[in-house]
Order: C-alpha cells, then sequence, then structure tokens
C-alpha cells in the first residue's frame, strides 16, 4: 500500500451517470488482485472529508496506469467527475483482498457476476483468468439500456450475458434469471454488486465455490475506524466479525452475514 497523487490521463462518461477514470502512478506495481480498490481524497481540502472507495477495473503495469470506474452520483464522486486531463488525484492504495485467481485451475470454468458499478472489477478479472486458461463467463446487471457498460471488454474474454430490469436490453429481469434460464454452472462463481444481488447469488448455488464482493461505506479503508464491519455466519448476533476493507471486500460465500 502507498500513497501518492496520480495524475489523470482522461476521465469520460462512458454510461449513464457511469464515469471511466485512467491514472497514472507508480501505485500500479503495488496492484495484484483483481477485487482490490484504491481510496480517493477528492479534494485538497476537508469538503468532502472522507475519501472514496473504489475498485479498480484494469491495471497496465507496462504502461504504469490504472482505471476505475464509478457513478457520479453525490458530491465526491460530482467532484470527481469534473477531473480533468492533467490534473491529480490523492489515491491511498492498493487496499483489500480481492478474488482469488490462484485457485482456479487451467481448463475449469468461471461465472463472473456483476452488477452495475459491481462490473468493473470483473474486467480485471476476466483479464488474468483467461490468460491462465480459465473459462470465463461473464453475467452483467442493469436496471435500463442507458446502464449498460463494458460488454464489449468482457466478451474479449468470453461468453456475456446482460439482463436489464426493464427489459430495454438483453434478457428481461436480474442476473438470477439469466443464470436459471441459460443453465449456467461453473466451477467458480465471483460476484461483486449490490446487497439483494449477492444474496441471490449466494443463495442460488451455481458452482461449487463462490465468492462474494461486499459494497459497504467506508472511513478510513485500513481497519482502524470499524465503519466497514459485518458479522460472521458463526456469530451473526455476537462479537465475531470482519473488517470489509481489509478482510475483505471479497469473502467466500457463508463466511460473512450479507
Amino acid at each position: 500500500m502507498r500513497q501518492e497523487n496520480c495524475k489523470v490521463i482522461h476521465n469520460r462518461q462512458i454510461a449513464d451517470s457511469i464515469f471511466q477514470l485512467n491514472l497514472t502512478g507508480n501505485i500500479v506495481t503495488e496492484m495484484a488482485q483483481p477485487g482490490q480498490f484504491v481510496h480517493l481524497r477528492i479534494s485538497g481540502g476537508i469538503d468532502p472529508l472522507l475519501r472514496r472507495p473504489i475498485s479498480i477495473a484494469e491495471i497496465d503495469r507496462e504502461n504504469h496506469t490504472f482505471t476505475i470506474i464509478y457513478r457520479r452520483q453525490g458530491r465526491g464522486t460530482s467532484l470527481l467527475a469534473d477531473k480533468t486531463a492533467g490534473e491529480e488525484v490523492d489515491v491511498l492504495g492498493p487496499l483489500g483482498n480481492g478474488f482469488p485467481v490462484h485457485a482456479v485451475r487451467p481448463g475449469q470454468t468461471a461465472i463472473l457476476i456483476g452488477g452495475g458499478v459491481g462490473v468493473p472489477p470483473l474486467h480485471e478479472l476476466a483479464k488474468q483468468l483467461e490468460r491462465k486458461g480459465v473459462s470465463v463467463i461473464s453475467v452483467l446487471g442493469f436496471q435500463t439500456e442507458q446502464a449498460v457498460f463494458y460488454e464489449k471488454e468482457l466478451a474479449r474474454c468470453g461468453e456475456v450475458y446482460v439482463s436489464t430490469v426493464d427489459g430495454t436490453y438483453g434478457l428481461k429481469g436480474y442476473v438470477t434469471d439469466v443464470l436459471e434460464t441459460e443453465a449456467l454452472s461453473g466451477d467458480f462463481v465471483f460476484a461483486c454488486g449490490p446487497t439483494p444481488m449477492l444474496r441471490a447469488v449466494e443463495a442460488g448455488g451455481f458452482a461449487p465455490q463462490t465468492y462474494l464482493s461486499l459494497e459497504e461505506r467506508m472511513g478510513c479503508g485500513i481497519g482502524a475506524c470499524f465503519a466497514c464491519v459485518c458479522h460472521t455466519k458463526e456469530d451473526p448476533q455476537g462479537h465475531s466479525y470482519r473488517k470489509v476493507c481489509m478482510d475483505g471486500p471479497v469473502f467466500a460465500a457463508g463466511e460473512v452475514v450479507i
């Protein structure tokens, strides 16, 4: 982990309220696991006070660049969307534990499931799995056609299925509807998205091994503030817990209460 002022290469809108930010910096050398995240300080002052956690979508070690995808919805991300080429962003990272690429063997099948802004970390994951000789199937869920992004990027690594809640693109419904309709199964499931989606994926039993990336509000991002704790399944009401920022954000299905 390091703290660095990374320079903006470009910052552009790629879907409805969705922006792609490309940054350059030496921090790339420490990025290892798909599913890790960076913590961004948006301004040089105290407004907004807290950093914003955003998943790493792509790593280019050769050119020392990395990509993050975010939704413009509050003051912090609105200020971030105004950043232009040449400006700098204070980045802390990489943080957290990502998806266990090492556990998947060549020839096995991995199903990648993403909902909304849970899609970005699947891009780097798909690339690393495909290079390893793993068969990759991506299932992406969005609210509507205007919100769809990264379908083509993930298609370079394998099959892609898309669902929209309103049926304006792909299959009408949710990612679990795609999995059931297409009778998809694999050796591993890797999922990132809103909590209701993760609960449905966990309950679905679509693969012998399932890993879920949780989305939580964070204060410090390094395990000091206890703002992002979640209870373990073995002690759901007691004192056994995990910190999403430090122990996660990726957990094995059944490890924590979601």
